[in-house]
């Protein structure tokens, strides 16, 4: 075995091995977390100083991650965060956790995991395994960091180690955690997947190795687009169903008593987070490389993006029943966050929506008890912050719509308080009085 690589093994084994992570968002920072809870050293990279600062004041900014857990390992010195790259050279494993948007064309973005592995073969060394975890389509850790890192003259499997191994975090997520989440790992050659197995099976209760980091790169898109191609599903059977004047959900709830073949997909407002709305289109831009046309994943995305446009029809034909249009119309949001629970708006449809309904005119409010700002985005400019909740409030609105189901609203007293209410959850399912008020979209 090469001095290296066993040297390498028996640090990981050790826990005496200097971890480095590279973006500290709801990917990163779990991972810090974990690996620091097995007594690992780690430091967390960052190019966002205000993360930074706050990291190293104890401070958390995602919130279902504990300020205490924080606190603890910056005082006992197995966390610190930083801006210097520098320090790279310093790490044992580096982990890459940055995000991997689209850009207006729906195509891939990958200029933060372009620049990142600049910085990673800047400052790299002899002996360092470097982990790739962020979304992206089959062939990035071939043909983006295997080039970069082969340009300092090195090679994989004997100079470095290099692998891909998909983020599988569910924030809020109380069954699945990053460590009973099992982990998908493919090296660059069988020397880097040996050690990236026995790196994460330090951290994780189990390990799925596979064959290629291109394996691993399809196995985290097939995921998604499983998921998106069977919301696009159930999110056109909604539109159908309505036209029939037939309950999805009711229909929904009737299959799920089918003990095999079937599992349930839920209808929604669009799509939110950063892997159903954009992992897709990852692999379609691939596959048009090799001129082959992925006809469901595109079919599905266009279904899944029309839904916010949806959801406005509704509300303008219920304005319209009470002669009113949206132009002037006073309309409060329910839950801005991209599903239940968490503080994540990230390609949030509640964002869209309120983003269509100033730019037809009308006044807009939104409640969000985990979001109380929408700051700048990348598409949208909006710099709302989040409404005092009470029956004044919900007096004077023409029209609430319910875009994200949170446990703690308590939507009895919401309908009862609003002149109208827009679900696009079934959150109102089991309200009993004025459902005369309540319209499905």
């Amino acid at each position: 075995m090469e001095t290296s690589k066993k040297t390498l093994l028996k640090k990981i084994k050790s826990h005496t091995a200097k971890i480095g992570i590279i973006g500290l968002g709801y990917v990163g920072l779990p991972l810090v977390l974990r690996f620091a809870e097995e007594s690992f050293t780690v430091t967390g990279f960052d190019i966002d100083q205000e993360k930074v600062n706050m990291l190293n004041k104890g401070r958390s900014y995602i919130r279902h991650i504990s300020e205490i857990k924080i606190i603890e390992l910056i005082e006992t010195k197995k966390f610190a965060a930083t801006a210097d790259y520098s320090l790279i050279k310093d790490m044992d494993c580096i982990l890459i956790c940055v995000p991997t948007p689209l850009n207006d064309n729906k195509e891939p973005n990958l200029s933060y995991v372009k620049k990142t592995s600049e910085q990673v073969a800047k400052n790299m060394k002899k002996g360092q395994l470097i982990s790739l975890e962020s979304t992206t389509y089959p062939g990035t850790t071939r043909e983006v960091l295997l080039l970069q890192f082969q340009k300092k003259g090195l090679k994989a499997g004997k100079d470095f180690y290099l692998i891909y191994s998909p983020e599988r975090e569910d924030p809020a997520n109380k069954k699945y955690s990053t460590k009973n989440i099992p982990k998908v790992v493919g090296g660059i050659t069988h020397s880097c997947t040996e050690l990236g197995k026995t790196l994460y099976q330090q951290i994780v209760d189990r390990v799925v190795p596979v064959s290629s980091t291109e394996v691993a790169e399809l196995t985290k898109l097939l995921e998604n687009i499983y998921r998106s191609v069977n919301i696009a599903l159930v999110n056109e059977l909604k539109v159908l169903s309505d036209k029939m004047g037939i309950d999805i959900w009711e229909v929904i709830e009737a299959s799920k008593t089918k003990p095999f073949g079937f599992s349930p997909f839920f209808p929604g407002p669009g799509l939110g987070g950063h892997c159903i709305p954009i992992d897709p289109y990852y692999l379609s831009w691939k596959a048009r490389e090799l001129d082959f046309n992925t006809r469901f994943i595109e079919l599905a995305g266009e279904v899944n993006t029309s839904m916010p446009d949806y959801v406005l029809s509704k509300l303008s034909d219920a304005l319209n029943n009470k002669t009113k249009c949206i132009r002037g119309s006073k309309i409060l949001i329910f839950g801005v966050a991209y599903k239940k629970d968490i503080d994540d708006i990230r390609e949030s449809p509640a964002v869209e929506i309120i983003d269509k309904l100033k730019n037809k005119g009308a006044y807009v409010h939104y409640h969000d008890p985990y979001v109380p700002k929408i700051r700048n985005m990348r598409k949208y400019d909006l710099d709302l912050e989040s409404s005092v909740l009470n029956e004044k409030l919900l007096n004077e609105m023409d029209a609430v719509l319910i875009i994200t189901d949170h446990s703690q609203y308590d939507y009895d007293w919401i309908v009862r308080n609003s002149k109208m209410v827009i679900d696009t959850r079934n959150a109102t399912q089991k309200v009993t009085s004025g459902r005369e008020k309540i319209i499905k979209a």
